[in-house]
C-alpha cells in the first residue's frame, strides 16, 4: 500500500508565521507551529504615529524555520519523510527592494538597520501622497485608466506607491534597489533558491491586485506612467518578470539548503505564493459568489465569481478583480477593512494604562495586573451581550479605510457621549463600527450588482468572540458560517502545496477534499436587525460628515 502523502501550509501573518502539516487525502491537519517575529516583537522599526510599519527579512526567516521545526517535531518521522510540498501565503502587499542578485537590501550589512531597506508591511501608509499621485495620473486622461481593475483608487497600501515614497526618501535605497519583491513572491524563491530577479515566479495574486499587472496593457503599467509617478521607478517594468503565475503551478523545488535548515526532503515542490485572503478563502472552501471575510487585526473580503459574471464590468471602489488570484477558475473581487481586531486592541491598551503604571510602581503586582489586562476584552464582549442600547456611535477608520473606495486620510472618530457614558458603551459602539464597515462592503458589491449566496467567517475574533459574531450577522441580515480550522489560510496554501505537487489535477478536486468544514453558523435577529438599519444610516451620515471635515483639513494643510 502507498504511503500517504503531506504537504506544509505556511501563513506569513503581521505578527507570526504560521506552519501547518495536513494530510492531501482528507486535509487533516496533523501538526503545526508558530512563531512570532523577535525584532517585530521589540517594536524594532516601526512608529505607529507616522503609520510606519516595516518587518526585517531576518525576522522572516528565523520564525519560519522556527515554526516548521516545531511543526515537524509535532509528528512522527514516517510523516516527515512524505512531506512533498509547501505552500505559502502572506500579508499584502508588502514589498522590499532586492539587489541585482535578488538579496533584499536589509541583509546586507550596509542597510541592516535601515527601515527603508526591509519588507513595507501592508499597513504601513506613509505612502499617501505617492497614492494620490497614481490616482491623479490614471484619472487625467493622458494615461491608460490603469486603477480600474482595483476598483477605481489606488492605495498607500500598494505596491507602486511604497516604492515612490522610499525612492523618493531614501536615495541609497533607490541607487541600490534592482526591483522589488512582495514577500508573498520572495518566500517561495527564497526556499527554491531562485531569489534572482529574472528566476522569481511573480504570482498573479499581488501583480493583480497591487501592481497593477493586467493583460490589458500586456502586463505592468507603462514606463511612461511610472516614471509620471516618481523617475525613480525608471526601468522597474524592465525588472519584473514577463509572466505571472497562479499558485496551483510551482515557484519551483526546495533546495539542499533549505531541505538541511528546516528538516524535509530535498526537491519537494514549493508553489507559487499569494495572499493569506486569498489562500483563506480556498482553505474555507469557498465556491462561486461565496464572500470570505479573514478578520482579525484587519479584514480582507474575498468573492469569487465566474468570469463572465464581470466580463466588461469594473466593479467600482474594491481593491481588485483579478482571475485566478485565488482559484485559478474564478476571478476574485478583493475587499476589506484596514482595521477591525486593532480598533479594540487599540481600547484596551487605552484601558489598560492605569494598570501598566501600577505594574511599574508596585512590580510584585505585575503578574495580577497583566491578568486584569488582558482578560479586558473578553470581559467586555461578554458585557454587550445583554448591554442597554447607546447613542454612542463610531468610526472604523482608526487605520484609514480600505473599502468602499481607499482613503488612507481618514481617522476614527467616536461621537455622541456624555458624563454617563462608560467603558462598555464605548466598546459596543467600536464593534458596532466594525460591523457596520462590513456592511458597507456587502452593500457595495451587491449595489453593482454582484451576487452573494453566503458569508464564510475565518480568523481569531471569528472564532473566539461569539458576541462580535452575533452582532455582525445581525447588522449585515444574514447568516454567518464560520469555519473550524484555527488556520483556514495555512490550510489554503497546503492546497495549493497539494496541487504544485501533483496530487490533484484541478483547484476544485482539491479543495473539496482537503478544505475545512464549518463549526457554527450565525443567524440574524430579525428585530436586531431592524434596529441595526437605523444605526446604520446614522453610520453612513456620520462617516460622510467626517469625511467632507478630514478631507478639508488635508487639503488645507497642504496648502
Amino acid at each position: 500500500m502507498e504511503e500517504n502523502k503531506y504537504v506544509i501550509g505556511l501563513d506569513f501573518g503581521s505578527d507570526s508565521i504560521r506552519a501547518l502539516i495536513v494530510d492531501v487525502l482528507n486535509g487533516n491537519e496533523l501538526g503545526s507551529g508558530v512563531c512570532h517575529y523577535p525584532r517585530w516583537m521589540e517594536g524594532k522599526y516601526s512608529d505607529a504615529k507616522i503609520s510606519q510599519f516595516r518587518h526585517h527579512p531576518q525576522d522572516y526567516i528565523d520564525a519560519m524555520t522556527s515554526a516548521v521545526q516545531q511543526a515537524l517535531s509535532s509528528v512522527n518521522k514516517d510523516i516527515v519523510n512524505n512531506i512533498i510540498g509547501i505552500g505559502v501565503d502572506t500579508t499584502g502587499s508588502t514589498p522590499a527592494p532586492v539587489d541585482e542578485n535578488g538579496v533584499v537590501l536589509a541583509l546586507k550589512p550596509e542597510f541592516a538597520e535601515n527601515p527603508n531597506a526591509m519588507f513595507i508591511l501592508w499597513k504601513d501608509h506613509t505612502a499617501i501622497d505617492e497614492a494620490e499621485k497614481i490616482n491623479l495620473l490614471a484619472h487625467s486622461g493622458e494615461f491608460p485608466d490603469y486603477t480600474q481593475y482595483v476598483g477605481g483608487v489606488y492605495s498607500s497600501e500598494w505596491y507602486w506607491a511604497k516604492i515612490a515614497h522610499i525612492n523618493e526618501q531614501d536615495s541609497a535605497v533607490a541607487k541600490a534597489a534592482y526591483t522589488w519583491v512582495e514577500l508573498a513572491d520572495w518566500v517561495p524563491a527564497l526556499l527554491t533558491g531562485n531569489i534572482a530577479p529574472n528566476q522569481i515566479r511573480r504570482g498573479v495574486c499581488a501583480a493583480g491586485h497591487k501592481a497593477l499587472w493586467h493583460a490589458d496593457w500586456d502586463g505592468l503599467p507603462s514606463e511612461e506612467f511610472l516614471t509620471a509617478i516618481s523617475p525613480t521607478l525608471k526601468s522597474l517594468r524592465a525588472h519584473y518578470s514577463k509572466q505571472v503565475y497562479t499558485s496551483d503551478q510551482e515557484a519551483g523545488k526546495l533546495n539542499q539548503q533549505w531541505a538541511e535548515k528546516l528538516g524535509l526532503p530535498i526537491g519537494i515542490s514549493v508553489a507559487v505564493g499569494a495572499f493569506d485572503c486569498h489562500m483563506g478563502a480556498v482553505g474555507a472552501g469557498a465556491r462561486e459568489n461565496d464572500l470570505v471575510k479573514v478578520i482579525g487585526t484587519s479584514t480582507c473580503d474575498i468573492l469569487m465569481v465566474k468570469r463572465e459574471d464581470v466580463t466588461g464590468k469594473l466593479i467600482e471602489g474594491i481593491c481588485g478583480q483579478v482571475e485566478g488570484s485565488a482559484l485559478p477558475d474564478f476571478v476574485a473581487l478583493e475587499a476589506g477593512q484596514s482595521a477591525f481586531g486593532d480598533v479594540y486592541a487599540w481600547y484596551q491598551r487605552l484601558l489598560a494604562w492605569p494598570l501598566q503604571l501600577g505594574a511599574e510602581k508596585y512590580p510584585e503586582l505585575k503578574e495580577k495586573l497583566q491578568d486584569i489586562s488582558s482578560s479586558l476584552l473578553p470581559t467586555l464582549s461578554q458585557l454587550i451581550e445583554h448591554h442597554s442600547d447607546s447613542h454612542v456611535l463610531a468610526l472604523d477608520w482608526f487605520n484609514g479605510r480600505r473599502t468602499p473606495f481607499a482613503n488612507q486620510h481618514l481617522k476614527g472618530a467616536i461621537v455622541n457621549m456624555n458624563l454617563g457614558t462608560n467603558a462598555v458603551d464605548i466598546f459596543r459602539c467600536l464593534v458596532e463600527s466594525t460591523a457596520f464597515g462590513a456592511k458597507a462592503i456587502n452593500d457595495c458589491f451587491l449595489d453593482q450588482g454582484m451576487t452573494i449566496k453566503r458569508i464564510i467567517a475565518i480568523g481569531g475574533i471569528s472564532k473566539k468572540s461569539a458576541s462580535i459574531m452575533q452582532l455582525c450577522s445581525d447588522v449585515m441580515e444574514t447568516e454567518i458560517a464560520v469555519v473550524k480550522s484555527d488556520q483556514c489560510c495555512a490550510l489554503g496554501a497546503a492546497i495549493f502545496a497539494a496541487l504544485a505537487a501533483g496530487v490533484y489535477t484541478d483547484s476544485i478536486s482539491a479543495q473539496k477534499a482537503m478544505s475545512s468544514k464549518f463549526i457554527k453558523v450565525y443567524q440574524p435577529d430579525r428585530e436586531r436587525s431592524r434596529y441595526y438599519r437605523e444605526r446604520y444610516e446614522q453610520y453612513l451620515m456620520f462617516g460622510n460628515y467626517m469625511e467632507e471635515i478630514i478631507m478639508a483639513t488635508a487639503a488645507q494643510t497642504e496648502k
